[in-house]
């Protein structure tokens, strides 16, 4: 296959010393930043080293599986450092589960313990398999006393250093967002997770002299890969506690990054808070936004604000970054970029057949970073794979210049007499609309179209509900044919675990409501 492939990358350093860049070069340096809390390369190596070497004292062996359920905190950075060094895998747990989420995602991974937030208790009272954890619950927020605390683990001299986990060994496990199934446990080992690292400090080309702000949760992929590449190479990152403007403001002024990474519902939110300011957004080089796709309203706003354009790039939890404008080159609104380094791509169509340039198809994804497999689940890895290409499931297209095009997902692609309608394209129509905060596009089975067009929408604070005719005339003044049928309008939009429109939920109730009889 010819396709598109990124320039070689020398082979990673592996998680469990990707201290070590910051530490030669400045072990008293700050190596990692939040509103409460300045650790340098030394103090975050130590408490890491302390941390792994009392996890093992508890009785977990290298191989066994500890879950996570926190909010984002640098402690949290500090408890993934350990688990690389002592060998453990990391299982982290979606801050948004409740209950029988936390459960599955248990009983997936058959995780031994669990570090969780204090302020969890009620959802962890109320799981079936937290109280059945063989090593228990490690807390973190309460009081001294009150179990094995995380602050109790991290004081003391380690004895020993724990040998480093060979690359094979398991590293960790990223659960998927549940959109198409029962959430999988994707799993990388400690050489995926190198590669996963270095293509994403090569792709955002990061250096030492960076600091990295991360405006989303640890505990998924994205703000997770990104603040270890900028760590292996030597860049500063700053925790942000929560993803509202009240946080980042005062990061964005008083730490002064080079590099801000977001999702889009979150940085739209930022972008048109009252009080951003384009001074603000004066340390930054590179603005870069991926898990969702970038309306050309939100690139619009947030290149008004803050004098520069939105690097929109593409990735999944089975790859790391797969594609990205590069920083120091074009980067091209509405498209997510160019290929990265070590990653190599083609676009096939429904039969497998590799298509030409400015055709759309399904994105197949070669990489270094790739996932070694769904956690105990070989009929999923085994599906996924394709003579060693992975199946992204979503459509892109490429033009031949190598920018590439998100289209939408082809689960999720709506297909009205006989044409294919992406919901992401319809949803940027809608929020250019002055009233619409929010919009998100499904199918609706009809007889004699196929599907129609059905469009939820959430209204900015304070505005008015326009007619539904006016909102589907002003689509249709953009996308034409593909504009909505109906309007819907909701008072909260259904995001995902993962914080993005969670269009699956909209697909269920309004196919339970029309079972009851009940559909608008």
């Amino acid at each position: 296959m010819a396709g598109y492939a990124g320039r070689s990358l020398e082979r990673p350093v592996m998680p469990s010393g990707l201290l070590r860049a910051g530490l030669d070069a400045d072990p008293d340096g700050l190596a990692l930043i939040s509103t409460q809390t300045r650790w340098t390369w030394s103090t975050l190596d130590d408490l890491s080293d302390r941390l792994a070497v009392s996890l093992l004292g508890l009785g977990l062996q290298p191989g066994d599986r500890i879950a996570s359920l926190m909010p984002n905190r640098p402690a949290l950075i500090v408890h993934y450092l350990a688990c690389f060094k002592a060998g453990l895998v990391v299982t982290p747990l979606n801050y948004r589960y409740m209950a029988p989420e936390i459960d599955h995602a248990l009983a997936v991974s058959q995780a031994r313990a669990l570090l969780a937030h204090v302020e969890r208790e009620g959802d962890l009272t109320a799981s079936q398999l937290v109280r059945q954890l063989p090593l228990g619950t490690i807390s973190y927020g309460g009081k001294p006393g009150a179990g094995t605390a995380f602050d109790e683990l991290i004081e003391g001299e380690p004895p020993f250093s724990p040998p480093p986990p060979s690359p094979e060994a398991p590293a960790v496990i990223f659960f998927t967002s549940g959109s198409t199934g029962r959430p999988k446990g994707v799993t990388h080992t400690q050489e995926t997770l190198g590669w996963m690292f270095a293509t994403g400090a090569a792709g955002l080309e990061l250096g030492p002299e960076d600091r990295l702000l991360a405006g989303s949760s640890l505990s998924h992929l994205g703000a997770f890969y990104l603040s270890f590449a900028a760590l292996s190479v030597g860049a500063g990152v700053i925790v942000a506690r929560t993803f509202d403007a009240d946080e980042l403001l005062p990061l964005l002024r008083e730490d002064r990054p080079t590099v801000l990474s977001m999702l889009p519902s979150a940085l739209f939110a930022l972008t048109r808070d009252h009080g951003a300011r384009h001074d603000d957004f004066a340390s930054l080089r590179l603005c870069r936004a991926a898990g969702d796709t970038v309306s050309a309203e939100l690139e619009r706003e947030f290149t008004a604000l803050s004098g520069f354009a939105i690097d929109e790039a593409y990735g999944l939890t089975e790859t790391g970054l797969v594609t990205v404008s590069p920083p120091s080159g074009e980067i091209r609104p509405g498209s997510v970029g160019q290929v990265v380094p070590a990653v190599s791509l083609t676009i096939h169509g429904d039969e497998g057949e590799e298509l030409p340039c400015g055709s759309e198809g399904r994105l197949w994804i070669k990489a270094p970073a790739a996932t070694v497999g769904y956690w105990d689940n070989p009929g999923a890895t085994g599906a996924a794979f394709r003579n060693g290409w992975f199946d992204s499931g979503d459509l892109m297209r490429v033009d031949d210049e190598g920018f590439f095009s998100f289209c939408g997902r082809k689960k999720q692609i709506i297909v009205h007499d006989g044409s294919n309608i992406s919901p992401q394209e319809v949803e940027g129509a809608l929020v250019e609309h002055p009233s619409v905060a929010s919009a998100a596009v499904i199918g609706i089975h009809d007889t004699l179209h196929g599907e129609n067009v059905r469009a939820y929408i959430a209204l900015k604070e304070g505005a008015g509900r326009p007619p539904s005719q006016e909102l589907i005339q002003f689509a249709r003044a953009r996308v034409g044919y593909k504009a909505p049928e109906e309007i819907v309008v909701l008072e909260d939009m259904p995001i995902t675990a993962t914080g993005k429109l969670d269009r699956t939920y909209l697909k269920r109730m309004a196919e339970a409501n029309v079972a009851r009889g009940a559909d608008q």
